[in-house]
């Protein structure tokens, strides 16, 4: 029963023993569901003393007369000695029927298994008996035996012995054997239950985790909750609101203190304590601050500072000499000429600020006349002074020079003219080399092509044009043989002669096919003509010809693609100058609607369908298989002559008519990796080969520059970029130099083609 409050200020409601069932039930709900007896008051319940017949105690109500005084404290005893005594009885009567239902509760609760009344052998009176209690289901020991029972013993303690503890009868558990680490790995290969296991300290050996404790370290790995079980969103168990529910006693019992709402004392006395000390004059407000006592000018070298290493002294004036002595000697007087010489000088210029001057005693010396002056120039030289010590590297200039390797050990590369071929029409400007690298093509400003062959200078066939040769270019496929020729307005495919039937039937099939493609569905302002094949032979006419829409210009560029189907040209200054060439669909495009710029020189990538365009300060780069832009670099050159791209297609060389050579690295920026000046003179012509580790440059200055550039797999390192050689052997003629340079493949060999009307070939 609970016990019942008792206060001078509370007053227990009477409640009859008729009217007190019926105001339990609407109070406290009769079942609650909960059911909790500790082993003492199951003890009391055995002797006849628990329970309490499920009686409720109300709560005393508070009496608002409680603090009215003291002269209803008599009255309030008298009431509670008659409380008191009605306690008693109830408690009495209370006592009886817990006597009566204890025997009933042991059974309704049914926490611990039901007891067995026996008689005792030893006493002979009865006693209970409970039944054992099963280990592997009703206890909460393990059932999985420890083989090693050292205790919480420090394991490493055991590493220089046998064993590694001792079991339950005292012997020694000796250590399992554990291979190497390639043991280790070549279990993780052939046992996939070694992934899912973990090692045992006190067995010293690989026990395998179960599937529970592998869903907790998932969960711990994934920074869920271990249990799998919780649920974080499950719905809020309202406790202590709702029907039945609701709080019958309150949480202190304590009554209210009067310091809720009577003033404090103790504050007023403070409070008068701070008021007369302010009507004394004892405590004066805060000032305002009109002025600053503190000095505004402080000496900066001080005090040193705390954050850095302390400043440099400041600088002490120069010490006086013999020559600002008021009586000096006389070989510090000037002279006649020397002061007049000193006056004419400018200031600035002058070494001293003063003359010389002697006086026969010192009271006889004037006022300084440059005072001011020279404490000016002393201000100024504190202030200027340098507050901070800077060391000087002490090193040599060359060791700033990147060690590159010596020229002999990149060999081979070409270092003398071993042929010479003469072109008696003018400047040869365009070269080019057959796939093979036996023949050779050149063209002049008179309209004549000659094909000779590389190792010996012999010319084999000469073709005569209307016009300047712009450009020449050989397919770079080797199952056919021809090569193409601008000429003003027009595209030449030109056959060579002594080729085999097989080379010659190909390529009549190709350039002159009986039946034609289909025409395709856009239409061209490009025509195509081809020569019957009958007369290919005896005849020096082409084979094909492209007749360029009119006004095009001559053509100053002809570039192959890679697998030599189609063949790009670059006529005129707009950008409607740009073709595109399919040779087996015999159909010609323009793939710029609009240039930013003119277009000077294109060129195709060798393994991705990207198309670079070089207008007069740029280079684009565009994706022909999804038409669009891919990248736009930046050589900072004032005018681009020449590009040339690496076989490896990640690299990119621009050079410019003022004197810069810019290498590009494209997976990189798009402003230039490395920027070369060789050059004295505009560069002409830039050409990779396409196997060995060189690029050559000429210019108009009449020469040849032979790089080592060697381009690594490895991402981290750069391209090794050495200078070689320098060849000479063209002249300049009318400002221009070497207009072309062209590789012979399978060889370091060089073909240049000069202003001069010589056509050279470079060997090693």
């Amino acid at each position: 029963m609970a016990p019942h409050i008792v206060n001078g200020t509370r007053k227990r409601k009477h409640i009859s023993e008729v009217d007190a069932p019926v105001a339990r039930k609407a109070e406290v709900p009769e079942d609650v569901g909960l059911e909790m007896q500790s082993d003492d008051e199951g003890d009391e319940g055995e002797d006849g003393s628990d329970d309490d017949d499920g009686e409720v105690d109300d709560f005393p109500e508070l009496d608002a007369r409680s603090d009215t005084g003291s002269e209803e404290e008599d009255s309030d005893e008298e009431e509670k000695k008659g409380e008191e005594e009605e306690e008693e009885e109830e408690e009495e009567e209370e006592e009886e029927d817990s006597e009566e239902d204890s025997d009933a509760s042991d059974d309704s609760l049914r926490i611990f298994p039901k007891a067995k009344l026996i008689q005792s052998d030893i006493t002979g009176k009865p006693k209970k008996v409970y039944p054992e209690i099963e280990p592997n289901y009703d206890s909460d020991s393990s059932t999985e035996e420890d083989p090693n029972r050292i205790g919480n013993v420090p394991i490493h303690w055991y590493d220089d012995l046998p064993h590694i503890g001792y079991d339950i009868n005292g012997r020694k558990v000796l250590r399992p054997a554990r291979g190497d680490e390639l043991d280790k790995f070549l279990k993780t290969v052939e046992d996939p239950s070694t992934w899912t296991s973990g090692f045992d300290k006190s067995t010293q050996s690989d026990k395998p985790l179960t599937a529970q404790e592998l869903d907790i370290i998932r969960r711990l790995h994934a920074n869920e909750n271990p249990d799998a079980e919780y649920d974080p969103y499950e719905p809020t168990v309202e406790w202590f609101t709702g029907k039945g529910k609701e709080e019958i006693m309150p949480l202190s019992a304590a009554p209210e203190p009067k310091r809720r709402w009577v003033p404090s004392k103790w504050e007023k006395q403070k409070v008068m304590k701070i008021v007369r000390a302010i009507r004394q004059g004892r405590i004066v407000p805060n000032k305002p601050k009109t002025s600053t006592t503190d000095n505004r000018f402080f000496n900066i070298w001080s005090e040193p500072s705390t954050d850095h290493p302390p400043p440099l002294a400041a600088p002490k004036p120069r010490l006086p000499t013999n020559a600002e002595s008021y009586n000096p000697p006389e070989e510090y007087l000037p002279t006649e000429e020397e002061r007049k010489k000193w006056e004419e000088t400018d200031k600035e210029d002058r070494d001293r600020d003063f003359l010389p001057q002697k006086y026969a005693a010192l009271r006889l010396v004037p006022a300084f006349d440059q005072f001011i002056q020279q404490r000016f120039a002393r201000q100024l030289d504190l202030y200027l002074a340098p507050r901070i010590q800077r060391k000087k590297l002490n090193m040599n200039p060359d060791d700033l020079i990147p060690k590159l390797p010596s020229p002999n050990s990149l060999k081979p590369f070409p270092n003398y003219r071993a042929l010479r071929f003469l072109h008696e029409g003018g400047a040869v400007r365009c070269v080019s080399i057959s796939p093979d690298g036996a023949w050779a093509v050149s063209g002049d400003e008179q309209g004549v092509v000659s094909l000779w062959e590389v190792i010996v200078g012999r010319e084999v066939k000469r073709w005569k044009f209307d016009g300047k040769i712009g450009a020449i270019q050989w397919c770079p496929r080797t199952d056919i043989s021809y090569f193409v020729v601008g000429v003003e307005d027009h595209l030449h495919f030109l056959v060579p002669p002594n080729i085999s039937p097989s080379i010659l039937s190909a390529t009549q099939t190709v350039l002159a096919p009986a039946e034609l493609p289909p025409a395709p569905t856009s239409s061209s302002s490009i025509k195509w003509v081809s020569t019957s094949s009958t007369s290919i032979e005896t005849s020096t006419k082409p084979i094909l010809t492209l007749h360029l829409p009119l006004s095009s210009g001559l053509p100053k560029q002809i570039v192959w693609h890679k697998r030599g189907d189609y063949v790009a040209s670059v006529s005129g200054a707009d950008q409607g100058s740009v073709w595109i060439h399919q040779i087996t669909r015999r159909h010609s495009q323009a793939p710029f609607k609009k240039v930013k710029g003119a277009v000077q020189l294109v060129l195709f990538h060798p393994s991705k369908p990207h198309f670079f365009v070089a207008t007069q300060r740029y280079v684009r780069i565009y994706d022909l298989a999804v038409q669009k832009l891919l990248k736009a670099l930046t050589p900072g050159l004032k005018w681009i002559s020449s590009m040339d791209i690496h076989p490896s297609g990640d690299h990119l060389i621009v050079g410019g008519y003022d004197r810069k050579l810019c290498w590009f690295d494209l997976e990189l920026s798009n402003k230039p990796y490395k920027v070369l000046r060789y050059h004295t003179r505009a560069i002409r012509s830039l050409a990779f080969h396409p196997t060995y580790p060189l690029f050559a440059s000429s210019s108009d200055d009449g020469t040849i520059q032979i790089f080592h550039a060697r381009v690594y797999s490895d991402l981290m390192t750069d391209p090794l970029i050495v200078p070689l050689k320098i060849l000479r052997g063209h002249d300049v003629h009318a400002g221009l130099g070497v207009l072309q340079v062209r590789w012979t493949p399978g060889l370091p060999w060089l073909v240049s083609a000069g202003a001069d009307g010589t056509v050279g070939v470079w060997c090693h």
